[in-house]
């Protein structure tokens, strides 16, 4: 796929580093040359220096023959700009862009062919703040990812000792939730992947990720570690588009807190939050945070526009006593730094933005992916079209499937129920079913298997 990425920053950065090892033709415009030069030493792309929305760079990039471009400029308005440019005069197909602005989002007549003819908008901070909702709603998860509207997830945790189900094979599951089941997915251990087999023995410290309808998420919890009481007491840093827009969904079910040092923008969430208490400060006051029972918070999430400072900030209240700390992450070289020994759950919204992205850039009819560990490995939701004469999946088994190396099959959605997967479970027509990619290298081969010959009418 020839795909033209407009911006060069961390978004953008990452999404070539992305597409570029799936053998995607990857052309990357931004103004900075040296960004640019330094990109091209690392991967395999060409680049542009330019503005992104002018004819002529587009032009340059290649939009005459491109079949997709994605403005993930720091521009709401030079990404739209582009979009209409791309459509206009050059009529790319798929146009993606980035728009952060809720003046924008709220009013979505906007993009359309007639006005701005934009097929997918992006906006990472409401990625964001449903990432972060999922986690504080599931305690004790260090992910939550959903699949079919909800239905199912994908749930992370860290496995504790003297968990029912530590130090059991995988077979015993079971076993143990006959009422409640579920399917380990895969099994980091020591930050290396592990394919689960029904022998797997589960150890004190994995990483397990899980799928179950949403119902059971809980119980299955349970197995691999003592449930974490339910939150109530939120601490938010930041009052910026993220912290305002979470406090919004979550002061209905939460006592919530913002720390804001900006006056104006403190008296501007007074105003407009309902049950939110706005705090004038720096969240990195120890004082401060004494005084507002840090000891008795829940949760606390730093989400500012400084990430030394949510680092920090979140250290300081989990040395005084949070129960649990995030933190808004944008370089994902300090993600692996941080995460569990210095904060509990860092947040990276070029991983939330990317998963989307990847959503509309996969073949076949790939309705949802996630980004994994990092970007290593994926979950997705490919749906099954087509009949046992022209579908590779449709009326056979699961274990009938050629599954490339490392991928699973976790579970099937179909209609409103889950199904678990089992060997003997036969997918059938519009069955939503959700892999887990181990290698993410091997994501054309599982396109490929749910893509239909061209007899399928």
């Amino acid at each position: 796929m020839k795909i033209i990425i407009l911006g060069a920053g961390q978004v953008g950065s990452s999404v070539a580093y992305n597409l570029a090892s799936e053998s995607n033709d990857i052309t990357l415009v931004d103004n900075n040359e040296a960004l640019l030069n330094d990109l091209q030493d690392r991967l395999d792309i060409r680049t542009v220096v330019g503005h992104a929305s002018y004819p002529e760079v587009l032009r340059r990039a290649g939009a005459e023959d491109a079949d997709m471009i994605i403005a993930v400029t720091n521009s709401d308005e030079t990404n739209m700009i582009a979009c209409q440019m791309a459509y206009t005069i050059f009529h790319t197909p798929t146009k993606i862009a980035r728009v952060r602005e809720q003046e924008y989002l709220d009013h979505p007549e906007i993009f359309c062919q007639e006005a701005l003819p934009i097929d997918v908008t992006i906006s990472p901070e409401q990625l964001v703040t449903d990432y972060i909702k999922r986690l504080i709603e599931t305690p004790g998860a260090l992910q939550v990812l959903d699949f079919a509207g909800g239905r199912a997830q994908l749930v992370a945790v860290s496995a504790y000792y003297g968990g029912p189900l530590v130090g059991h094979e995988l077979r015993t599951l079971r076993e143990h939730m006959p009422r409640a089941e579920a399917r380990v997915a895969a099994i980091f251990r020591k930050g290396r992947p592990i394919v689960p087999e029904g022998h797997t023995v589960i150890e004190p410290d994995d990483e397990v990720f899980f799928i179950s309808a949403r119902k059971h998420i809980r119980k299955v919890m349970s197995e691999l570690r003592k449930l974490d009481k339910p939150v109530k007491r939120v601490i938010l840093a930041g009052g910026g588009n993220i912290g305002k827009r979470l406090a919004e969904v979550l002061e209905s079910k939460y006592q919530v807190k913002i720390i804001e040092r900006n006056a104006d923008r403190a008296r501007k969430l007074s105003e407009d939050l309902d049950r939110t208490t706005v705090l004038l400060g720096d969240a990195a006051d120890e004082e401060l945070l004494l005084n507002e029972n840090i000891e008795n918070t829940d949760v606390f999430c730093s989400l500012t526009n400084d990430e030394e400072a949510n680092i920090l900030s979140a250290m300081l209240a989990k040395r005084l006593g949070a129960r649990k700390t995030m933190s808004l992450i944008n370089r994902t070289s300090y993600v692996d730094l941080v995460e569990s020994n210095i904060i509990d759950i860092a947040i990276s919204p070029q991983l939330a933005t990317i998963g989307t992205l990847l959503t509309h850039i996969r073949r076949g009819d790939v309705v949802v992916v996630h980004s994994l560990r990092r970007g290593a490995t994926e979950a997705i939701e490919a749906v099954a079209h087509g009949d046992p004469k022209t579908s590779k999946v449709v009326g056979r088994t699961i274990e009938e499937i050629k599954l490339p190396k490392g991928t699973t099959i976790g579970a099937i959605v179909r209609g409103e129920g889950v199904i678990i997967a089992h060997h003997d479970i036969v997918i059938e027509a519009e069955d939503h079913v959700i892999l887990f990619l181990m290698d993410k290298h091997r994501i054309n081969d599982v396109e490929r298997l749910f893509q239909v010959e061209v007899t399928f009418i």
